[in-house]
């Protein structure tokens, strides 16, 4: 899929080098078509990393996608240089009077704290009420799926004793939706949170729809029964060594962490730890860019 964003993004040189097809502004200008509109609100504290692997997970369908990368205006973060945020950012005030096919709330370092306790989340919450008339779908992944489903239905997280740190194995659910098709009946996907939500308030809420769970570590996949909010749980855009990175800058601050588990061959963290995500990855954004964005969103917003 041709990808459209600013020629200078450092993201569009990285995935170049991987031969994903990137499309410039200037030679998107010369196609007849009308391209998705999709907006990224950023909030992982390494944005440029979460660039490559959120463009990436989307290079994969023959549509047209145009990116907006959005951060909030009440935080800026430390790690992200300022002349990266103004060059390749906007902010809500500046793009809340468009229209969006799609949205992508990322994950944030903040599940510790209760959602009111975030900096911005109020911000955030005026986002997502936003996303509710302006966007066709939203896509939430890890602390932006908790915070979804708390802000739109109620649903509460609580602190776990031990932090969910690795691969792990998820069991499909109701097939028939389109948004597993091509997956297998299991997969794996990475996980790296301390918190997880109240399972039994997802089983009463009758608008949600668990698509992917696990005995040992919950939900992964929810979808609102409308198809307007998906909430991934974990983080399926991982590369290959992210978790590799996270562990070990843990040990370096000698904050307790243990391996993350079904990563490394024989649990040896010098290993090249083995890619088995990306399929699935792969599948479930193409999935939710084709049937919950474009052929339901309108050819021209009104």
């Amino acid at each position: 899929m041709p990808i459209k964003v600013k020629s200078n993004l450092p993201a569009k040189k990285v995935m170049e080098r991987e031969n994903i097809f990137m499309m410039d502004e200037t030679r998107a200008a010369t196609q007849d078509i009308r391209p998705l509109y999709i907006a990224v609100l950023n909030l992982m504290p390494l944005k440029e990393d979460t660039e490559v692997q959120l463009l990436r997970s989307l290079s994969n369908t023959p549509l047209q996608i145009d990116i907006t990368f959005l951060t909030t205006a009440s935080y800026i973060g430390k790690n992200t240089p300022a002349s990266h945020l103004n060059e390749f950012y906007k902010t809500f005030d500046e793009i809340k009077q468009r229209k969006f096919d799609g949205l992508i709330i990322t994950g944030a370092p903040v599940e510790k704290m209760e959602f009111e306790e975030v900096q911005y989340w109020e911000e955030l919450t005026e986002i997502m009420e936003w996303s509710k008339t302006n966007v066709t779908s939203t896509f939430h992944i890890c602390w932006g799926a908790q915070a979804g489903l708390y802000y739109h239905y109620g649903i509460h997280k609580y602190q776990l004793e031990k932090k969910v740190f690795g691969v792990y194995e998820f069991q499909v659910h109701h097939r028939k939706e389109p948004l597993l098709r091509g997956f297998d009946d299991v997969f794996f996907a990475p996980h790296s949170r301390y918190t997880q939500m109240n399972h039994e308030e997802i089983e009463n809420c009758d608008k949600l729809l668990v698509l992917a769970d696990s005995e040992e570590v919950g939900e992964c996949i929810i979808i609102s029964k409308d198809g307007k909010q998906v909430f991934v749980l974990g983080h399926l855009e991982y590369d290959r060594l992210t978790l590799d990175s996270e562990y070990k800058r843990d040990i370096e601050k000698n904050i307790p962490i243990d391996l993350p588990v079904n990563y490394y061959t024989n649990d040896d963290s010098s290993t090249r730890p083995l890619l088995r995500w990306r399929g699935a990855s792969n599948a479930l954004y193409s999935n939710w860019v084709n049937y919950y964005v474009y052929q339901n969103t309108p050819y021209e917003w009104e």
